[in-house]
C-alpha cells in the first residue's frame, strides 16, 4: 500500500503559504515587471523552506496499475501545480518547455503508439530554476492527432513533476 511508504517532496499544505499571499495584491503588478529578478523576503524565504522539509499527507497521492499488474503511486500533475501555487503564489513561478521530441509514431493494425520526450524548466521569481526531462506515450488510439497530443501532454507534465524535485 502507497500510504505505508514515506513520500518526501518539497511542497505540502502549510499555514505559512497562506502568509506568503496576503500581500499578494500589492505584490503581483510587481513581481510581473521583474520575474526571474525579484529577491524572497526573509519571511517568503523561511515559508518555502519550511515547506520543503514536510512531506506529502497520503490525500495527494494517487495510484495506479502499472504493468505487470503492478500498483504505483504517482502525484496527479493538477495536484503539483496546485501546491506550486500555493506555495510559491500564482505569479511566484513559472515553467516552460525547452525542448519536445517526438521518440516514435508506430503505426500498427490501425492503431497509434506514440512515444514524446519533453524538457522542462521551473523557474521561481528570484531566478532559480530546475529542469527535467518528461516523457509521454499514447498507445492504442485510432487518431494520430489525439495520440500525439495525449503522449505531448503527458510529457510535460511529467516534465514539471520531475523538476519540481
Amino acid at each position: 500500500m502507497c500510504s505505508e511508504q514515506p513520500v518526501k517532496t518539497q511542497f505540502s499544505h502549510i499555514s505559512a503559504a497562506a502568509d506568503m499571499q496576503n500581500d499578494s495584491e500589492e505584490r503581483s503588478s510587481h513581481a510581473s515587471r521583474c520575474f526571474g529578478q525579484c529577491n524572497y523576503t526573509a519571511e517568503e524565504y523561511q515559508a518555502v523552506q519550511n515547506a520543503l522539509r514536510q512531506k506529502l499527507g497520503p490525500e495527494y497521492i494517487s495510484t495506479r496499475v502499472a504493468g505487470g499488474g503492478q500498483k504505483v503511486c504517482y502525484i496527479e500533475g493538477h495536484r503539483v501545480i496546485s501546491l506550486a501555487n500555493e506555495m510559491f503564489g500564482y505569479n511566484g513561478w513559472s515553467h516552460s518547455i525547452s525542448q519536445q521530441n517526438v521518440d516514435f509514431v508506430d503505426l500498427i493494425n490501425g492503431k497509434f503508439y506514440v512515444g514524446v520526450s519533453a524538457f522542462v524548466k521551473v523557474q521561481l521569481k528570484d531566478g532559480s530554476f530546475h529542469e527535467d526531462v518528461g516523457y509521454g506515450v499514447s498507445e492504442g488510439l485510432k487518431s494520430k492527432a489525439l495520440s500525439l497530443e495525449k503522449a505531448r501532454k503527458e510529457a510535460v507534465t511529467d516534465g514539471m513533476k520531475r523538476a519540481m524535485k
